[in-house]
């Protein structure tokens, strides 16, 4: 089934084609917690209109750093943002100018990490528009009772699940001890594949797994150059597995050219056309002008609510509805 529009006429209608992809975005005034701060040029937003035209938008992977590095002081020689704004009261701004309802906050190991303090605790207090997601090493002993206390003593809700370090496999006894304790705390798991060669270890352990909901982070990391064709090929196969949910963030993260990124726009379409909408996801990877320096957030987003050409309802899925429905089932627009 194909859940695309006629590009050209669907360009046209948007005035794309004659205004050269040219952005006008507006400021829009209210922020996190009550308080009214501009927008640097780069952060501004044309949200309502991006909520009218798709309706819920839910933000499937941002990460965050604190500022206060004394209580959560990072990992040596930590990858920072250039911007600096990188707090969950920065995604908040940031996410809510540009029309977004609620967030998933990925915890970010290049800064961290395998400490999931500050993870943990922005979790519990901001449930009713963030979702906490931990990333832990299954090599660590620790990690299978650390999992159960984020679970349990602050809502984290899911794992953001690596390959073993030593082993360099998914297929292994460390990392399916960690799914096990998902499955069992009722958390989802988000899976870090980035190489095609890992790819028969993740077939084995979602095979294992049929349940469990998985995000599917980064599509492989697709970019484009030589690598692209291999990968794509390896992440249209694993749509076989109906409980997996790929994240279409890699345009934003992978692209060579500025707004509107069309040198990843086929293989994003193909993904959609593969898994279908009812299983895809958007995610900013905020802090953007750590990783996806060519676009903004809102250049990210309009991406995905105005320039990719999607009938209406494969939008209104991939941009919030598949996301409440697997992560967010109580959320209201």
């Amino acid at each position: 089934m194909s859940y695309v529009c006629h590009r050209r006429g669907f360009l046209n209608s948007l005035g794309l084609i004659a205004s050269g992809w040219t952005v006008v975005p507006k400021l829009l005034g209210g922020v996190a917690r009550g308080e009214t701060t501009s927008l640097s040029a780069n952060e501004k937003a044309d949200g309502a209109g991006a909520r009218g035209a798709v309706g819920l938008i839910i933000d499937c992977h941002a990460h965050i750093e604190s500022h206060d590095e004394q209580r959560y002081p990072p990992k040596n020689n930590p990858r920072r943002s250039p911007g600096g704004k990188v707090s969950v009261e920065d995604l908040r701004r940031v996410s809510q100018a540009a029309g977004v309802r609620a967030v998933r906050a990925i915890q970010c190991v290049t800064f961290y990490g395998y400490d999931n303090r500050y993870l943990c605790d922005i979790s519990k207090p901001n449930r009713d528009w963030l979702r906490g997601v931990c990333t832990l090493d299954p090599d660590d002993p620790h990690s299978l009772r650390l999992l159960q206390q984020f679970a349990r003593d602050y809502r984290v809700s899911c794992l953001r699940s690596i390959p073993s370090p030593s082993r360099k496999t998914f297929d292994d006894p460390n990392v399916r001890n960690l799914w096990k304790i998902a499955a069992d705390e009722g958390l989802t798991v988000d899976i870090f594949l980035m190489q095609p060669e890992m790819a028969p270890s993740a077939t084995q352990i979602l095979q294992d797994f049929p349940h469990l909901t998985v995000g599917f982070d980064h599509c492989m990391d697709l970019k484009p150059g030589p690598e692209l064709a291999p990968r794509l090929k390896a992440v249209l196969k694993l749509s076989r597995f109906p409980n997996l949910h790929p994240k279409l963030d890699f345009i934003g993260t992978g692209t060579e050219q500025k707004f509107p990124c069309e040198d990843l726009h086929k293989p994003c379409l193909k993904i959609i056309d593969a898994y279908g909408p009812e299983r895809c996801v958007w995610g900013s990877d905020f802090p953007n002008d750590q990783w996806t320096p060519k676009i903004t957030y809102a250049e990210h987003l309009r991406i995905f609510t105005e320039v990719l050409p999607l009938k209406a309802e494969a939008r209104r899925q991939i941009l919030g509805e598949t996301a409440r429905r697997l992560w967010f089932p109580e959320l209201k627009t």
